[in-house]
């Protein structure tokens, strides 16, 4: 307990429960579980076991069991990507990012892209959403169109300055209809090459393939917007150089026809209007330079900056980070059962038809956000099939953070899986068990059962876990400010 100072600030329930979890006899064992989960704020809890046997002989080589555990027990970090939800998962989860992007701009032959793809021309492209009202800002003439010149951090900032005629519904439709405005780019940029080259589709195919990376990022005003890395190989993907009329001016080109193209009409509904739902004017597409040329958008400032968005959700533009609907209903406020005449489904008994099962006047959330995620319970029966409800949490975005073409690079799971193939060596190595790959023929043999037995801290494990996380930290901090100048690099994951 390095914080021992802040105890005092703690309550006398966490105080007692942390006394009873650094008391217990198997406090030892319980924080170096932690420890390996990073500091997880949230772990999932297994009960089961593993019996490891000679196939030949029958001798049981290891068992496990987690009878012996602090609680019966073991604990694993719950993965989740979200900073707010568990800044330790979020940091692996970020860090797998950072070299998923990193891979497909350097090349890494592990991660299935040869280093000559940094000769591909590839740029760095953002996607914005349209005004839905004018909101406070901090443009560069210095003064918001309200007359106040904000700091950095005023709270104002993002929000509308005339709630009256903010264009909320607007807000919520284009960002639940985003994912869709995306995969309609992706449709007509080849379409933009080809007409542009004078080919066929067909024809550019068997020339040239699109790659791309992609993360959504949340605006201030809690509007949508994407970043994408977008590289252009071979035909046979990065083995293969591109063709010398692919230039990074027709890449721009292409991209902002394709992007001006790209439109989804949103037919009235009750009191809402036709809408066309477009890509905002401001797009931005920059070439990605090589690592040490001297320019400021590198490679792993790229990759960097992808991966620290990966990590982040409708939180940072003032919202909740946990869905605000009727889990029994899905949000849609109906319940399975019809009316006692049968013509209609009644309304769910859990939210009485409200659909939502947290109250969003007493919801933490800035004003702003309020009012949006209000306007995605209000049009949801209006649009039913786009599930507002259960995306108000998120402001109505029910798409991908971060997805990517096949062939860009590698993929999380393969990261994850080289994560836990090296965990799983460590562990054969400290327990003497033969590795499989040493031999064509298995020679061992592992039974396991496991079962989920919940998730969570008690408030004293919490408090306790979160000084494991702040460690951890502190560590990588201090090691990154040991190197010259303190500079981030691939090492800090």
């Amino acid at each position: 307990m390095s914080d021992t100072a802040t105890l005092a600030g703690l309550d006398p329930a966490t105080l007692t429960d942390l006394l009873r979890v650094a008391g217990a006899q198997g406090f030892d064992r319980w924080e170096e579980q932690i420890r390996r989960t990073g500091g997880c704020s949230d772990p999932i809890r297994l009960t089961g076991a593993t019996k490891t046997t000679d196939r030949a002989t029958g001798t049981v080589l290891h068992s496990y069991s987690t009878d012996h555990e602090p609680g019966g027990t073991l604990r694993v970090s719950c993965g989740n990507r979200r900073a707010s939800r568990c800044p330790s998962c979020a940091w692996t989860y970020a860090g797998d990012t950072y070299h998923l992007i990193r891979a497909g701009l350097t090349g890494d032959p592990e991660k299935g892209t040869p280093h000559t793809v940094r000769d591909h021309p590839r740029a760095f492209a953002t996607l914005t959403a349209p005004s839905f009202g004018p909101v406070h800002n901090r443009p560069s003439s210095g003064r918001c169109r309200c007359g106040v010149q904000h700091g950095e951090s005023a709270t104002e900032l993002g929000t509308a300055i005339d709630p009256e005629t903010y264009d909320y519904a607007g807000a919520v439709l284009w960002n639940n209809h985003a994912g869709d405005l995306w995969r309609y780019v992706t449709i007509y940029l080849p379409r933009e090459l080809a007409s542009r080259v004078g080919i066929t589709q067909r024809e550019l195919k068997e020339q040239l393939r699109v790659s791309y990376g992609k993360v959504a990022e949340y605006q201030k005003r809690g509007a949508i917007h994407f970043h994408a890395v977008i590289r252009f190989d071979g035909p046979d993907g990065p083995d293969t150089p591109p063709p010398a009329w692919a230039t990074l001016d027709l890449l721009e080109d292409a991209l902002r026809a394709a992007a001006g193209r790209a439109a989804i009409d949103v037919p009235p509904a009750g009191d809402q209007p036709s809408r066309s739902l477009r890509w905002g004017t401001q797009l931005d597409v920059r070439p990605i330079v090589a690592f040490g040329a001297g320019e400021e958008l590198t490679e792993q400032a790229v990759a960097s900056y992808v991966a620290k968005y990966a990590t982040k959700a409708a939180e940072i533009s003032g919202a909740a980070d946990a869905p605000v609907h009727c889990r029994k209903c899905r949000g849609t406020g109906r319940s399975a059962v019809y009316d006692r005449d049968g013509s209609a489904l009644g309304a769910c008994a859990c939210c009485h038809g409200t659909g939502l099962g947290e109250d969003l006047a007493r919801l933490e959330v800035s004003e702003h956000a309020r009012r949006l995620m209000a306007a995605c319970i209000a049009l949801h029966p209006l649009y039913p099939e786009r599930h507002l409800a259960r995306w108000a949490h998120m402001l109505g975005f029910r798409g991908h953070f971060s997805t990517k073409s096949r062939r860009y690079s590698t993929t999380l799971g393969a990261l994850r899986k080289v994560r836990a193939d090296y965990r799983a060596a460590q562990q054969r190595a400290a327990l003497g068990l033969p590795d499989p790959d040493d031999s064509p023929e298995a020679t061992t043999f592992t039974l396991a059962h496991w079962a989920y037995a919940g998730h969570g801290h008690t408030p004293g494990e919490s408090w306790l876990a979160a000084n494991i996380a702040r460690d951890f930290q502190r560590n990588r901090d201090t090691a990154r400010e040991a190197r010259v100048g303190g500079d981030f690099d691939e090492s800090d994951w």
